[in-house]
């Protein structure tokens, strides 16, 4: 059988379909209510995300890759070629580990989404918000939709991978591409994919770079596309495809729902600018502390029990000349901080933070054990224990995380996150900047040119 042959049972005929029929007007409003809250709160991460000193260095070598003044990198204003401006936008979106997620794909997809189809946009012109949302949207369904049905243990950076997938889906859908081109970029985009865990694992600088590296990847498929080359069709299910040589373990089942799950509204915020695998661990152990107030020096031990994934992720000895990128995966040293602090912060991976000897002697007496979920790819449930040295035992279990669909963040507190964020950027910014950001994304889909929105996003007040 020449498995190029589109079938309407083939998981990537229905992938393209999907991306080719989606409107604005076939979303429902919570779809659309999702949309607008994760592209701000994406937002709010990357101005924050400016304060990273590796900006910097990013754009001078970024200079090298051409000269242009298509797009602009948020919160400098700076204008570079468009592609640039996804590379360096999307890492200011992870570089500090407070984007959103989608749990159960293991996947943060607005992170390589949002600055793709934001960049095409401003470069192309005349794009509206009505259509942003329409392309983020069916862009995180085929992310998270990839992502989900994997079942082995990741090896490969699935955020960036998948997230490349989404933007190239994304950018299909706004672009209106008939089929065969869609399918083709999608294919060229898998041909370009890159990201592994082994950068995750040693808690490298380059982790975040990865999200960047794969916003150029939708880029160039798009564009390659519409010039008439030619990508792999079977990039999903074929002998080489992804599902063979990516998520080799994987469900056909996953994509039951493609169509009508609308995957946007099942993301997770990220309260702390941390690996989503230690907010667990700093849930429990604020909301054990709110409960019973007991004294820190009166603490024996903390056991978080977890899946595997958080095993994975964040299961890490706390050392004292921690990196901020291995310090943000590192479950013992953002709950002791938690504890220490009542929160956990961007200040708290600062070099002075990271050595603090009460943070470290702390975080010594804070172990991950192994629950009893099987699943490799389950953030879920999680259980906190804590041992007083009067011998009290406290404990607690969450079913769901602070952030995630079953124990949503909230209005009042995601405005909150955003305004905490936007401020804590290279260059704060101001109370009105703020709020007229936050009502351009309320009227998104009342906007008819998205340069207006990221007129928006630059830190000095006086342009308003």
């Amino acid at each position: 059988m020449n498995s190029s042959k589109a079938s309407p049972s083939n998981i990537t005929y229905r992938l393209v379909k999907h991306v080719r029929q989606q409107t604005y007007e076939r979303l429902s409003k919570a779809a659309v209510e999702s949309t607008k809250i994760f592209i701000l709160d994406s937002l709010g991460v990357a101005l924050s995300g400016t304060r990273v000193p590796m900006v910097r260095e990013l754009e001078t070598v970024a200079a090298e890759w051409g000269s242009g003044n298509a797009a602009r990198i948020w919160g400098s204003g700076r204008r570079v070629p468009a592609a640039t401006a996804a590379f360096i936008n999307g890492y200011q979106i992870h570089n500090q580990e407070w984007d959103c997620v989608h749990e159960p794909a293991v996947v943060h997809p607005m992170a390589v989404v949002l600055p793709t189809l934001l960049a095409w946009s401003e470069a192309q012109g005349g794009v509206s918000g009505r259509q942003l949302i329409t392309g983020c949207s069916v862009a995180v369904d085929v992310a998270t939709g990839i992502g989900r049905a994997a079942l082995n243990k990741m090896r490969f950076f699935r955020p960036a991978m998948c997230g490349a997938l989404g933007a190239t889906a994304g950018l299909a859908n706004i672009e209106g591409l008939d089929a065969a081109t869609t399918r083709s970029a999608l294919g060229l985009a898998y041909s370009q994919l890159s990201g592994t865990m082994q950068a995750h694992i040693e808690g490298s600088p380059v982790l975040p770079m990865q999200i960047g590296f794969n916003t150029r990847v939708a880029f160039d498929a798009v564009r390659l596309a519409r010039c008439g080359i030619r990508g792999p069709v079977d990039f999903l299910e074929g002998p080489f495809g992804y599902f063979t040589l990516m998520d080799p373990e994987w469900e056909p089942a996953e994509f039951a729902q493609l169509e009508t799950r609308e995957a946007i509204t099942e993301l997770s915020h990220k309260p702390f600018p941390s690996g989503r695998a230690t907010h667990g661990g700093i849930d429990g152990v604020l909301t054990l502390r709110e409960q019973h107030g007991f004294a820190l020096e009166h603490i024996g031990e903390i056991r978080v029990r977890a899946p595997p994934l958080v095993i994975q992720l964040a299961d890490r000895a706390p050392l004292p000349d921690m990196v901020p990128s291995y310090a943000r995966l590192c479950l013992p040293y953002v709950a002791a901080t938690a504890l220490l602090t009542g929160s956990v912060g961007v200040d708290d991976f600062e070099p002075t933070a990271l050595s603090d000897p009460h943070r470290q002697a702390l975080a010594t007496r804070i172990r991950v054990e192994l629950n009893e979920n099987a699943s490799r790819n389950a953030l879920a449930p999680q259980r906190v224990e804590i041992s007083l040295l009067d011998g009290c035992e406290l404990a607690l279990d969450l079913p769901a995380v602070l952030g995630a669909p079953g124990r949503p963040l909230g209005h009042e507190r995601h405005c909150a996150k955003f305004r905490r964020a936007a401020t804590s950027g290279l260059r704060p910014m101001s109370a009105r900047a703020m709020d007229h950001l936050q009502q351009l994304v309320d009227d998104l889909e009342q906007l008819d040119e998205l340069c207006q929105l990221v007129d928006a996003l630059v830190f000095d007040p006086d342009t308003l």
